[in-house]
């Protein structure tokens, strides 16, 4: 099936319109997979698997042309997409509330009470921004792994680094984000 992808991914930016339904289906649950990852980080929150992964489709059909190289990359694309829909949700229910008490987060799941987990991700996503601006490739690999569930290796491929390469950035974002989240809260 990676073959399938990635010569589907050739025929998209060949300009076959049809070409991005049927790259839809083929890549349909493996969608599925990376939305419920992120959404069961997030218990609690009212958007289903679904909800998530059309919207993220949406997203990506809007970018013309999509530019994509191969299934690595489209699964990096799509992550991308789907934390956007996620920080848009957060965002707007963040705006509706306005206020309330900000308190300490955490990078690790299990000490995120589940009330917080949206405004966990917000907090997140600003670091991540201000990361961009300082070292790019640190906050592509965070988000990579942490929003796109992608292995050392599979963020290698996508950034042309070694996957050693890798471990050492995620050692280094993730650093530099708990200090950073910490000084926030």
């Amino acid at each position: 099936m990676p073959t399938e992808i990635t010569q589907m991914l050739q025929a998209v930016r060949d300009g076959d319109e049809a070409a991005l339904a049927r790259l839809y289906g083929l890549v349909y649950d493996e969608l599925r997979r990376l939305a419920q990852r992120q959404l069961n980080r997030l218990r609690g929150g009212t958007l289903q698997t679904t909800e998530v992964v059309h919207e993220a489709y949406l997203r990506l059909c809007d970018r013309t042309p999509l530019g994509v190289s191969d299934r690595v990359h489209f699964y990096a694309i799509s992550a991308r997409a789907m934390r956007q829909v996620l920080i848009d949700r957060f965002r707007s229910r963040r705006a509706a509330k306005r206020g309330g008490n900000e308190r300490p987060i955490s990078l690790e799941e299990g000490q995120v009470p589940v009330e917080d987990r949206g405004q966990t991700l917000l907090d997140l996503d600003e670091a991540l921004e201000r990361l961009a601006k300082l070292n790019p490739r640190l906050a592509r690999v965070v988000e990579l792994k942490f929003f796109g569930g992608m292995t050392g290796e599979e963020i290698g491929t996508v950034l042309e680094v070694s996957p050693r390469t890798v471990r050492s950035d995620w050692r280094k974002a993730k650093a530099w984000l708990s200090q950073e989240l910490a000084s926030a809260g």
